[in-house]
């Protein structure tokens, strides 16, 4: 089944995108009984499970139908079971619910979006990926760090159509340390789909985390492979995460995207568009992960 509905396959050279890989971060040795007697060679370590996704996305506010859309919201031409993703750049998007709730994704002083949105999440892992002078205008403003290292943000929105909430991870400070709670992942319920956007993601995730996040439709999964998490890192939160759709985002060039696409087509096909936007609902989804490029950088 296609992905897109609405975007049609580009014809651009090389490039293509993908998706996520995964592997254990530790093993548990095997414990040998007391009375038993040693054995010549050292027991084989004994696999553990990696972590992996276990649930649906909990608590989808739009799991129901939704009302009719009033008349004059109909320019948005969504159906009530479709998200509309608009890639800005870097790490920024667009994300529109039926009832035209408008969400702006690493909301910062560098790329504005042409509307004033709705909802705003940040991540102030660099000034491109937050703003300290938010337009007024916004109704909820959500930063991915909490007041100290020991606080870390939590939030959970509930406004018409769409809930946003979010689960906080560390990142390496500018000296090499770690910060803690330092980047949030933000998840977007909203159409009966589940949207992550992992932020300035450092490192792979542990199995709360997962849990925490829960089953994901879509990803945007920033691909750099240098400022946040490495290539094969990615690739084992992908593979963790197993969405249905992974849109990369936060790779600056082709070439540094290139390369995320060729390790991706290792493990799963890539789709090309040639407009930055997609319509995505629950029935044009892939049965399986699939890589969607959105043109930008």
């Amino acid at each position: 089944m296609k992905l897109l509905s609405r975007v049609a396959p580009a014809s651009i050279q090389h490039l293509a995108a993908a998706a996520f890989a995964l592997w254990a971060l530790s093993a548990v040795a095997l414990a040998q009984a007391p009375d038993a007697p040693a054995p010549e060679q050292p027991a084989p370590e004994a696999p553990v499970p990696k972590p992996e996704m276990r649930s649906n996305c909990p608590g989808l506010v739009a799991a129901n139908r939704l009302p009719a859309t009033p008349a004059g919201l109909k320019l948005a031409e969504l159906k009530a079971d479709e998200v509309r993703l608009t890639f800005l750049g870097h790490s920024t998007f667009v994300i529109e619910s039926p009832q035209l709730v408008r969400i702006v994704t690493d909301y910062n002083d560098y790329l504005r979006a042409p509307i004033v949105p709705d909802i705003v999440t940040m991540n102030h892992a660099h000034d491109t990926h937050y703003s300290d002078t938010p337009d007024p205008a916004i109704k909820y403003v959500l930063r991915g760090w909490g007041p100290s290292p020991a606080e870390p943000a939590r939030h959970d929105l509930q406004y018409r159509d769409v809930r946003v909430r979010n689960v906080p991870t560390n990142i390496r400070d500018w000296g090499g340390g770690t910060e803690r709670h330092g980047n949030s992942i933000f998840i977007f319920e909203v159409a009966n789909l589940c949207i992550a956007h992992l932020g300035h993601l450092h490192q792979t995730l542990t199995q709360q985390q997962l849990d925490e996040i829960g089953r994901l439709d879509v990803v945007l999964a920033p691909v750099d492979g240098h400022f946040t998490l490495d290539l094969e890192g990615m690739m084992e939160v992908l593979t963790a995460l197993n969405a249905s759709a992974i849109i990369p985002m936060h790779f600056f060039d082709p070439y540094t995207l290139d390369r995320f696409v060729r390790r991706a087509q290792e493990k799963w096909p890539v789709e090309m568009a040639n407009i930055p936007r997609v319509v995505i609902s629950k029935a044009t989804l892939p049965k399986s992960p699939k890589v969607l490029v959105l043109p930008g950088h």
